[in-house]
């Protein structure tokens, strides 16, 4: 199958290309190194993955894109993650995630993509969870706290639409905190990935607020096989793809501490405005339907993760 995949060369996205790649994909990768690293894709380019680099937000060269490589699959990765960014520029945001989704979503029914699967966030569109019963489903209300959980909101309507008016086969994968080795402490700041520079490093963790809020962590090896299921079926809207646990940072901090080998003496920091205090997602609807379920415990996904960091 010849796939596209955005944001390839990222965190996550590089993990969705060895997998593809793995199976006997045709890949291209289209990523603009804003955050990727080309050395994330280093093993899939040897094994015959192409890069190309460009924005998703240029039209012309996403339309290139597609009419040299002609997808049938679309893994769409590609995305302004960062919270406080949103906030200061809503409208950089809203062109990344929303706009260019759109680029994308034109490009494939132009020129005849099967199926098209889009990277949601589960916390950002739900928002608190506090006072809510948690694992939130599909179904609970979307409370975006931050224009980039708006924005993500915005574009799995997109998804949708182009599947009602064209056809498009389309999914939205709303994440979990995902996790695991490649994880950028700089450029995607990943609390797993913050925490292991500094625990093996000669830093201390910083813990904003308390450390008692909650977050759903869920291993990038879990993902992949997520995006692998949602790309063989025909199943469309949102789907939520977690773990239905909430881990607090200071447990969290505790565990990968241990997986280190290190003591956890997190230095404590004033609690960041704005930020979600409770949340967690259930994916029974993905157990159903895409035959999928998380299969990495916390404690053996943090220990790969920090082997991968030493």
């Amino acid at each position: 199958m010849r796939a596209l995949v955005t944001g390839g060369a990222g965190f996550i996205g590089s993990h969705v290309v060895d997998a593809l790649v793995d199976r006997g994909d045709d890949v291209l990768v289209l990523d603009d190194l804003s955050s990727g690293r080309t050395e994330n894709l280093d093993g899939a380019r040897k094994r015959g993955a192409c890069l190309l680099e460009a924005d998703v937000t240029d039209a012309d060269a996403v339309v290139d894109a597609f009419g040299s490589h002609h997808p049938e699959l679309v893994c769409h990765l590609a995305a302004q993650i960062d919270v406080r960014r949103s906030v200061a520029d809503p409208v950089f945001d809203l062109g990344v995630n929303v706009a260019g989704t759109i680029n994308l979503l034109e490009a494939a029914r132009q020129h005849g993509t099967k199926r098209f699967v889009f990277t949601s966030t589960g916390g950002a569109i739900y928002g608190e969870g506090s006072g809510r019963e948690l694992p939130l489903p599909e179904s609970a209300d979307c409370r975006p706290d931050a224009p980039y959980g708006q924005s993500k909101f915005a574009a799995e309507g997109y998804v949708s639409l182009y599947e009602r008016l064209y056809g498009l086969s389309g999914i939205s994968l709303r994440l979990g905190n995902v996790y695991g080795p490649r994880q950028d402490p700089h450029g995607e700041a990943g609390v797993v990935a913050i925490f292991c520079t500094a625990l093996l490093g000669d830093g201390r963790p910083r813990v904003f607020g308390d450390g008692l809020q909650t977050r759903d962590y869920i291993y990038v090896g879990d993902i992949v096989d997520a995006f692998l299921a949602a790309a063989g079926s025909d199943a469309s809207g949102p789907y939520n793809i977690g773990t239905g646990v909430e881990t607090s940072v200071l447990d969290l901090g505790e565990r990968l501490a241990r997986s280190c080998g290190r003591d956890f003496d997190p230095e404590m920091a004033p609690a960041r405005a704005g930020e979600v205090q409770r949340i967690s997602i259930a994916s029974t609807l993905a157990s159903e339907r895409l035959a999928w379920r998380a299969a990495v415990d916390l404690d053996r996904g943090l220990e790969v993760t920090a082997a991968s960091f030493r």
